[in-house]
Order: C-alpha cells, then sequence, then structure tokens
C-alpha cells in the first residue's frame, strides 16, 4: 500500500508543533506565546483556473509574546517536485491573507528524495521599472540536510525527520539506529514514543542485509538492554505482523472473496476489512 505522506507529516507536525518551530525555525519561536497555539480548522481552498481544490495541511493561530496580536503560521508538507510551487504558495498566501486579514508566516517542508537540487521559495513579478512583488516562504528541503547534524538534538521531530534526511544508501541502517537512539532519551508518553517510531519504520524499513547491519549498530550502541528500546522493537514487529495479514486481506478481496471470509481467514476486525475493501474499490476507480 502507497504511503500517505501527507497525513504522516501533518500528524508528526501537529503533535509536535512547538517542538518542529523550534527545531528549524528559533526566531519564530521565541516570538511565540507558547499557551495561546490554536490549530485552525481545515481550509479548502478552490483554484478555479486548474480545476482542482486544495486542503491546506496546517494552518496555526498564534499571539506574539507579551502582545495581544496575532499572527498566523502555514505549514504544507510537500512530497513531490512540483513546477511552479512558490506561485501555489503566493496563491494560498492570498486567500488566506483575504480571509484572516492576519500576517502569515509561510513555511514549506520538502520531504521527497529527489531532486536533490534546491527547490525554489520566492515568487516575484517585477518590470523593468517596478518591483511590483516578491513573495517568500521558509523552505525546509529535507534532502539537502544532513542528518548527522541532529545528533544531538533532544527533540522528538529530529528523531522522527533524520529518517527523511540526506541518506545515502549504506547509511539507512545507521540512521536508524541512531533515529531510535535518539527516541529512547527522549521523555514520552506511550502515544506519542509510537508516531515517531512509527514515523521511522516507515521510511526506513529495512531489508534483511541491512537489519544485520542495524543489529549490530544497536549492540554497540548497547540499546539492547534499555526497556523502551524492547518496547519500540515489539511495536514494529506487532505492526509489520499486521502489515502482513492487511496485504493478504486486500488479496483476498481481489480474488473475490466476501468480507466474513477474510476477517476469518487473517483475525482482522470487521471494521478494518471494510476499510480496505473501501481501499480497493477507491483504487480500482482511479
Amino acid at each position: 500500500m502507497p504511503i500517505d505522506h501527507d497525513r504522516l507529516f501533518k500528524e508528526l507536525i501537529s503533535t509536535f508543533f512547538i517542538e518542529f518551530i523550534e527545531l528549524f525555525l528559533p526566531t519564530i519561536a521565541s516570538d511565540i506565546d507558547r499557551d495561546s497555539i490554536q490549530f485552525l480548522p481545515e481550509e479548502v481552498l478552490s483554484d478555479v483556473t486548474a480545476g482542482e481544490k486544495k486542503l491546506i495541511d496546517l494552518l496555526a493561530k498564534v499571539k506574539y509574546q507579551e502582545k495581544e496580536t496575532y499572527f498566523l503560521i502555514h505549514v504544507e508538507a510537500q512530497s513531490y517536485s512540483q513546477q511552479d510551487f512558490a506561485k501555489r504558495m503566493f496563491k494560498y498566501f492570498a486567500r488566506l491573507y483575504e480571509k484572516y486579514d492576519v500576517p502569515i508566516y509561510p513555511v514549506v517542508i520538502f520531504s521527497f528524495d529527489e531532486p536533490l537540487r534546491a527547490e525554489p521559495k520566492t515568487h516575484t513579478i517585477q518590470f523593468s521599472n517596478l518591483d511590483v512583488l516578491r513573495f517568500e516562504f521558509a523552505a525546509i528541503q529535507l534532502n539537502k540536510i544532513s542528518w548527522r547534524d541532529y545528533l544531538t538534538q533532544q527533540n522528538p521531530v529530529a528523531a522522527a525527520l533524520m529518517a527523511k534526511m540526506n541518506i545515502s544508501p549504506e547509511e539507512r541502517p545507521q540512521v536508524k539506529a541512531e533515529c531510535l537512539r535518539l527516541l529512547t532519551t527522549l521523555r514520552l508518553d506511550p502515544a506519542r514514543m509510537q508516531l515517531i517510531s512509527g514515523f521511522i519504520d516507515t521510511y526506513l524499513n529495512l531489508n534483511e542485509v541491512e537489519e544485520k547491519t542495524f543489529k549490530a549498530a544497536i549492540s554497540t550502541m548497547g540499546l539492547e538492554q534499555k526497556e523502551k528500546y524492547m518496547e519500540i522493537i515489539t511495536s514494529w514487529e506487532k505492526e509489520g505482523a499486521n502489515k502482513a495479514l492487511e496485504k493478504v486481506a486486500l488479496n483476498s478481496l481481489r480474488e473475490g472473496l466476501s468480507v466474513e471470509m477474510v476477517v476469518k481467514i487473517t483475525g482482522l476486525t470487521l471494521e478494518r476489512v471494510q476499510e480496505l475493501k473501501a481501499e480497493l474499490k477507491a483504487e480500482n476507480n482511479k
């Protein structure tokens, strides 16, 4: 099943919003009254010329420190390179600014592996004698960032996003071990721990050879003795087994077996098998 990049990044950033801002935008973090953060309802913007509708990823209303004025932080997670994306970001900005009439700080986190070139982050309109517009957003391009620079960051977002930074193929097992090491040093409740560990395992899903290198790195770090490590590994094993069952369920549904029979074969819940059937139907209708 394809990875739902938008959902994963939105869940990560909304859960650890201030940690995300602290990690990548420390100046803005220092301006925010942290008790004021409020996520606004989902915004759907229509692009009449393109005939598309866009669901804004994340929009937070925050108050300046020791002031009574507010501004918005708009975060977009972009999982693929898109022509004229900076122009699109300006359109989103303009429509949000028109609606809310407060300052907006736009942020984009580029999460694709390729291309490695720096993505444009400005949209301008200029004439020979007049600069009409210069729009710029804060760009966080993960494939241009070295994971080694975040090894000592006591930040859950660093533990997760190291898995999507600039990693050579042979470094994948080591990076996963380092993500896990950092995660075990953080004081997170089980739900947040599982969110981060699931993010890491999704983007650093190792093959059999890589798994051996990973376990050797874990042994060198001495993580095998830590209770948190065992909890994470156990959750990964359960998730892996569950994914295998879901794959069996999907294949069975494709072959025409009834939902009730698939539940009996796999042991999955009726609700989950019904969801898989709906996903399969949507996939076939594309």
